[in-house]
Order: structure tokens, then sequence, then C-alpha cells
């Protein structure tokens, strides 16, 4: 018989990116928590790549803050590099990405998990998943026995996991660690649908054999934003990272030997990541690229290992290196971890709610790479929102759910439970209808007030965002009554930037709209300029110039708002609807829309049978 070890208001399986937030959060809430990890020291492990953030990426990591997470916060403090990219976009696009000292991070998140109270942390691997009554029954490999009333299932790449080298494979978690093989088959025999998929990583390099002198460097940014909106102190750019290509020599080695990969062979069975391609996937699928992008990246300040991001592969270990020794300043290089492919169960997230919640089994509730998704931000994104359900759930409270028109997370899920997807899922700004409103820039104003309502952001933090919305609001009013004289150097600068000059005086409020112009180009024909942080100055900028395209996006928010309060009922029975197609039916059937608004979204639920349900609605007084 297991022996009883102990009864939790919320269980999470796994300590990576959405076990931790997943663990964090519900037990922020109050409710009594546990989280087990096969291995204590692979907590918040960065098996990938050493860094956080990225193209809308970073998007999500300042929402995770703004709702009261802790990944920014974390990355803030183990930055090597911060970069904003896509500065030559508009602030759509602006996203945050930043170098991280991988095993600091580590450290910090575990010691972070350690310090929260109604949360304990365990070592120990689940091989088994049962629901009794009302409760979830989790035993280890060491026969003990613990009860949830929910449990949260992040095992990222662990669940079956497999490595793929050349023509070696073996079960094996990422970094050497254990697979969990057992729960994996506790999943199966409970009734949930596992399917396969797969990633990778490059090999590592000793930065002591990497020929720098003939590699671009590239600097952080000189004016550093933070992840954390809550940052005192910005983080400092403390390390370059470096830029080289491949070549036609690379080409042909990888070219000659794709018969000894195991993606090409057919022995890897998973499907892989478009956007996050191998190497030799990219040299297949672009063949008429001459070449592509390398960047090598510091993994920390106390270690020489460095990363070659671009360079995935699951070629065999002496093809790797003929590859990688044909890449300039990588000529001698000495590898220290090779690369792999990795494959591994998740869930098709078809099978999940809003809340993350499993349509099927109640109080069990998925949470990043487990999902479907692919990246440390995605699943952290999914393991706060999770954890909140989960505790909410167990507490008897309402459910939390995020609107695709507020947030990069709400789209994320929202993607995830309605369209689901055949291949690891990666956010991208293109996925939201509305990202000229959903910029990283104001994930605090959309996000922190919804934070402190639900009970993770503090009163000091939340009057904080008050005196930011103060000042904003005072400094749009100054500037839309601020006139500016003509003068020889005004004109000058006009003109310079192809923008007629002025003859009479001008609101600055208007000047600020004019193409080419911005508020840092105006500022010392403002005399009366108050000292106020960047961030203010940014979002009265941002709110002037793109005015009339972020109220035609309001607008839709609103008709789209509208839509998502028309709720479904959770026991209507689709094929009882006599109009609908087929398809519509079976689709709503096994996805079970909350609202006509998710309806709506469905692939192959087309306008004309959301206009059948409206009707059906009002006919049946619904």
């Amino acid at each position: 018989m297991p022996y009883f070890s102990g009864e939790y208001d919320v269980a999470v399986i796994g300590a990576g990116h959405a076990g931790i937030e997943a663990a964090l959060s519900s037990a922020r809430l109050g409710a009594k928590t546990v989280c087990f990890t096969i291995s204590l020291d692979m907590i918040g492990n960065m098996p990938c790549n050493p860094s956080i953030g990225g193209t809308s990426k970073g998007h999500l990591v300042r929402e995770i803050d703004a709702l009261g997470g802790e990944m920014g916060i974390a990355a803030d403090k183990n930055t090597l590099q911060n970069r904003m990219l896509n500065l030559g976009k508009g602030p759509a696009v602006h996203s945050l990405r930043a170098q991280i000292d991988r095993r600091e991070y580590a450290k910090y998140m575990k010691h972070a998990l350690e310090n929260q109270e109604c949360l304990d942390l365990i070592q120990a691997e689940i091989v088994s998943l049962n629901k009794n009554g009302n409760l979830w029954e989790l035993t280890t490999m060491l026969d003990c026995l613990y009860t949830a009333k929910c449990a949260v299932i992040a095992t990222g790449t662990f669940l079956d996991g497999k490595i793929y080298v050349g023509d070696k494979s073996f079960s094996s978690g990422p970094d050497g660690t254990f697979s969990a093989v057992k729960l994996s088959e506790s999943l199966k025999n409970t009734g949930v649908k596992l399917r396969r998929f797969k990633t990778g990583t490059p090999s590592r390099v000793n930065k002591r054999s990497v020929d720098f002198s003939s590699l671009e460097p590239q600097y952080g940014d000189e004016r550093v934003t933070p992840f954390s909106f809550d940052c005192e102190t910005p983080p400092k750019n403390l390390l370059p990272c470096y830029v080289t290509y491949t070549n036609d020599e690379t080409k042909r080695i990888i070219t000659e030997n794709l018969d000894r990969s195991p993606l090409f062979g057919g022995a890897i069975e998973g499907v892989g990541p478009r956007y996050c391609p191998s190497i030799e996937d990219k040299i297949v699928r672009f063949a008429e690229k001459e070449r592509h992008q390398i960047f090598i990246e510091p993994c920390g300040l106390d270690t020489e290992e460095m990363y070659l991001q671009g360079l995935s592969s699951s070629l065999p270990v002496d093809v790797q290196e003929a590859f990688i020794h044909s890449i300039k300043g990588l000529e001698n290089a000495k590898i220290m971890r090779n690369a792999y492919a990795i494959e591994y169960d998740c869930v098709d997230p078809l099978s999940l709610k809003p809340t993350l919640e499993f349509l099927d089994y109640e109080g069990l509730f998925g949470a990043g790479q487990f999902n479907g998704s692919s990246g440390y931000e995605e699943a952290a994104a999914q393991g706060l929102v999770a954890g909140i359900n989960a505790a909410f759930k167990a507490q008897g409270k309402a459910p939390f759910i995020l609107e695709r028109s507020g947030s990069y997370i709400g789209t994320l899920i929202d993607d995830l439970v309605t369209k689901g997807c055949n291949e690891p899922y990666r956010m991208m700004t293109s996925r939201s209808e509305y990202r000229l409103v959903l910029r990283q820039d104001n994930a605090d104003i959309r996000l922190t007030e919804i934070g402190y309502n639900i009970g993770l952001i503090n009163e000091g933090r939340y009057n904080k965002l008050l005196k930011k919305l103060e000042l904003i609001k005072a400094e749009r009013k100054r500037i839309e009554n601020t006139v500016i004289a003509p003068s020889e150097g005004i004109n000058e600068l006009l003109v310079s930037r192809e923008t007629s000059a002025l003859t009479t005086g001008c609101k600055l409020s208007e000047l600020i709209k004019r193409p080419q112009l911005g508020y840092e180009l105006l500022t010392e024909f403002d005399k009366n300029r108050p000292d106020l942080p960047y961030e203010i100055f940014e979002q009265v900028e941002i709110e002037l110039k793109y005015e009339g395209y972020i109220k035609r996006q309001y607008a839709l928010i609103a008709e789209t708002r509208r839509l998502e309060k028309r709720l479904l009922p959770e026991n209507i029975d689709y094929n009882k609807i006599i109009n609908l197609r087929t398809e519509a039916r079976e689709k709503l059937n096994k996805i079970r829309p909350l609202s006509i608004g998710q309806a709506s979204r469905i692939s192959g639920v087309s306008p004309a049978d959301i206009s059948v349900l409206l009707i059906y609605l009002k006919e049946e007084k619904l």
C-alpha cells in the first residue's frame, strides 16, 4: 500500500516555466499547493536557449509581470544583455529580449518556490494520476500518495521524452535527465489522449575555442527597458553576443548527410516546430538561401559555454562537428554539449477549456508544452492562468478567463483551445487582430488592475499604476495645449524630415502626429517639458500618433466583446440544431465553446452557422 503523505488544494506536476508560475500563483492566492519535480536541480532550467522574450514573446513576459507572475522579475535580475527588437517598425511589434544567465535564473526560481508561503516543493517523480471521488490521487516512484482537489500537468518535454542524435536514440528528458514514462502510461490509462511532438536544441561550444576576431559583435541597448514594470533599477548589459553565418560548405556537409538524420529518415514520428526548425530542415526548406544567420550567445557569467542560436540539429556527432567547423569563427570550436532532438507526449489543446481545465476531467489542468505550445514564455503564461484557475476551483470561486481582445495571453490560450494546433504552437504578433492596442509597452495599463482584483498584485504596485495613469493624462493635456512657434530651428528640422515648414504656430500634439516626427525630436522646442520617466512620454506619443487606428481597434474590440457576452449553455446538444452543417455540429460538440464569440473562431464553423446558433438561442429563449 502507498504511504499517504499529504492532502492539498492544488498539485503541480513539473517545475519548468509553466510549473513555476502555476505553483506560485496558486499558493499566492491562498491555496495549499504542492509542486513536484523530477530534480530540484532542474527547476527553471533553460534546455533550449539562454534567453527570455523575443518577438511577441516579450509581450507575454510583460503581461505575465503585469498580472503578478514571476518570469519578468527573474529575467531582470539575471540579465546578461537586453535589447528591444523591431525598433525600425511600429510600436505594435516592438518586443523585448534578454540574454539570461541560465544557472542564476534557475537558482533564483528555485529560491522563489522555496520561500513561497502555502507551497511545498518536493523532488519526486509522479508515476500515477487518478481521480478518486472529488480528489486527484498522485503516486510517486517511491510509493508516496498525495491527494489534491485540482492538479496541473506541466511536464514540458519530460513526458515519455526520447532523445535523438543521428541513429542513436534513448529515453530521456532534456539535458540528460530522467524521462517521465510511467506518468504518460497512467494518463493514457485514465483516458487522456496523447500525441507526439518534438523540439530540439543546438550544440554548446567552449568560448575559448571561438575566434571572435572574425565575428560581428552585437551589443545591448543603450536605454535598457526591464521586463518588470515594478523594476526600480534596470539591468545592465554585461556581455555581447556575436553574429556569424552558414555558407556553401555548411550546406554541402548537411545535404550530403541527410540520410543520417532521424528527422528525414523517419525515426522521429513527432511533429516539430515550423518557426524554429533545425538547421537541416532550414537547408532543405530554404534551398535557395545562400546562408543562414547564427547568433553566438553567452550562457552565463561564470561559464565558458556559448549557445549557437540557429544551429539546432539531430544529425550525428561527427556531422555536427563538421558543419560547425565550416562556419566562420567556429573553425576550431570545441563542442561541450551536442545538439539533439527530443520527442515527447502532449495533449490536443482542443480537449481543454479556456481556463485550461480539461473538458472531460474535472479539476485537471494542463499548461505549457503539455498543451502543444513551444517556448518558455508561452509555457509561463499558461502556467499562470492554470495556477489561478486551479486555486479558484479548489476554493469554489468563479473561473478566470483572459479576453483575446485584451491580451496576448488571452490570444494564446484562445488559439490553443479553439483552433488547436498540429505542430508546436508559437506566439507571433501577427496572431493578434488587436496588436496595435496589445503592445508590450502598455501591458501594465491593460492588466495590472486585473492582477490586483484577483489578488496577485499588491496595493503598493497598484497605486504606482494609478500614479502613472495620472501622469500620462496630465502630460497629454499639456502637450495638446502647447503651441510651437515658427523658428529657423524647427523649420530646418521639419524640412529635413520631409515635412512642410511652419508658417504659424502649431500645437505640439499635431506635430507629433506628423510622419517621421516624434516627441524626442521635438523636445528642444518644447520649453516647458516636465521631468518625467521616458515611459510616460512614450505612452503619450503612441496615443497621439496612432489615435485614429487605436479608436478603430477599440470599436472592433467592443463588437467582439458583445459576441463574447452571448454565452452558450454548457449542456447544449448541437446535433439537435437542424440547420447546422455536419462539420459545424462535430466541431461544436468537440470544443464546447463558451460563447458565440469563441464559436465564431472555430475552424469549420461558418458565419452562416453562427447565424443559425443565434436564431436557435432566440427561439429557445436561452
